[in-house]
């Protein structure tokens, strides 16, 4: 969803942790698509601090998209043909000085920081002095700060050498799909605006569960945790394109980005007696998990958009690792019919299933055979059987147009961490859960109704 971009696009991609896991998982194969699309045709740099050479590198390439995806044997060949390296220290002069000469003509490069956030202002001033960032757009990978203040103060240090619109902070979330047709839905679709208002919706329900662990990444996760990781960037992505109002006139992209940031400015922190945080057992035993450590795995709140449309309805989310499935889910539960001769009748539902497929549902009341009352759940569903674009490929080929929607604007991020701050610094001990169920026992008690649990779909079918 968008407009056309007119700016021009970047000539040349450099990657910061070109050596790193992130890179072998996403960065190559994300590559190699650009390539094969004819998006990326200039230099294309990594750079490192690890003791590697260019072949070195090539073969991690090539290792990269046969393990993930399959490499494609026109478009792996120019990738490996276009691909540079430097390596030498963030700190120093001479590295972005070599950078400069692989760029060679470039002018319009794109820097994509795939290393951790605190080397981020010392990259950024080091492409500064060294003229690699005329022209350049800037890349960054989230979390983008630990906190409002530490947001604010990373902004700035960017800000020094960047415009706010040559700065793209990623969230590969955002970059899914489902995710997008999330917002197409609502807006292409005559027949949900008159019911998606207060007056007909009585609460909204978002789940975002895994059924992983941290998967190896003890060390990373445990200085995070579940809001951190995924509700500051990763749900609240959700509740904006739920709540967000249409954008009037042009549609340009920051009238689409402004209207997400008003969602966000209308909510309150959530009260501190509506969070529930959990962590699941064993995850004291992670390989990288500080002793006695109290980062929560899980992550339920209750949240209100203090809106005309949605002033009364509360938002309830729930996050976490080790629960009963994989589900992203947007369930709208809409006010229950008054009883007719003396029956009840069960609320309506909306579903919108973001992942692992797109399902969208609506739960109605109907008569069985002898007149029982029944709920029918009608279901469509589009499953992409392995066909979802690479969002990592989605989102590097926006920046590279200078295309911003789909990435958090400065003004967002700090809205974020304003309503979850006093979330993550209460801290205190989580409560258990066991792995596979849905979190801690407060978190069903949270919700008035119960969370809704329906069996999972495929192509239309519970199964």
């Amino acid at each position: 969803m968008g407009p056309a971009v007119t700016a021009p696009r970047s000539d040349a991609l450099v990657f910061f942790g070109a050596t790193g896991d992130l890179a072998y998982k996403k960065v190559f194969p994300a590559l190699q698509s650009l390539v094969a699309r004819g998006l990326l045709d200039g230099p294309i740099v990594g750079v490192s601090r690890g003791g590697w050479t260019l072949e070195r590198l090539r073969e991690r390439a090539r290792e990269s998209v046969e393990a993930n995806g399959g490499a494609d044997p026109v478009a792996l060949p120019r990738l490996l043909a276009q691909l540079g390296y430097v390596e030498g220290d963030y700190g120093s002069p001479g590295t972005f000085s070599a950078l400069r000469r692989e760029l060679g003509n470039a002018e319009r490069p794109l820097h994509y920081m795939a290393i951790p956030q605190d080397m981020f202002e010392v990259v950024v001033r080091g492409i500064a002095e060294s003229g690699c960032g005329r022209g350049a757009r800037l890349v960054l990978e989230k979390p983008f700060g630990r906190d409002l203040a530490s947001a604010r103060r990373l902004s700035e240090a960017l800000h020094l050498q960047f415009k706010e619109q040559d700065v793209f902070r990623i969230d590969h979330y955002l970059g899914k799909e489902a995710v997008q047709n999330l917002v197409y839905f609502r807006f292409a679709n005559t027949f949900l605006e008159p019911i998606w208002n207060r007056r007909y919706v009585e609460s909204v329900q978002i789940t975002f569960a895994e059924r992983i662990g941290i998967e190896g990444r003890g060390a990373f996760y445990d200085r995070a945790g579940a809001i951190r990781d995924v509700v500051q960037n990763h749900v609240l992505q959700v509740i904006s394109n739920v709540g967000m109002e249409p954008p009037p006139g042009s549609h340009d992209t920051e009238t689409l980005r402004d209207e997400k940031v008003k969602v966000l400015k209308a909510m309150a922190p959530p009260d501190p007696a509506q969070v529930v945080r959990g962590q699941y057992d064993g995850y004291l035993g992670e390989k990288g998990v500080e002793r006695g450590s109290t980062t929560e795995t899980f992550a339920a709140m209750e949240l209100a958009v203090n809106t005309w449309r949605w002033e009364g309805v509360p938002f309830y989310l729930r996050a976490g690792k080790r629960l009963a499935q994989n589900r992203t889910e947007v369930i709208a539960r809409l006010r229950r019919p008054p009883p007719v001769t003396g029956v009840g009748f069960a609320p309506n539902l909306v579903r919108f299933r973001l992942g692992p497929e797109f399902v969208i549902g609506l739960a109605a009341n109907v008569r069985e055979p002898g007149g029982d009352p029944h709920e029918l759940e009608l279901i469509a569903a589009h499953d992409h059987d392995g066909a979802d674009p690479n969002p990592y490929a989605e989102l590097l080929g926006d920046a590279l147009r200078g295309e911003t929607y789909r990435f958090a604007r400065q003004d967002y991020v700090e809205e974020a961490w304003r309503i979850l701050d006093p979330v993550v610094a209460d801290g205190g001990r989580p409560a258990p859960y066991e792995p596979g169920s849905w979190g801690p026992e407060r978190s069903e008690q949270l919700v008035p109704g119960g969370w809704v649990e329906p069996p999972p779909f495929k192509n239309g079918a519970a199964r």
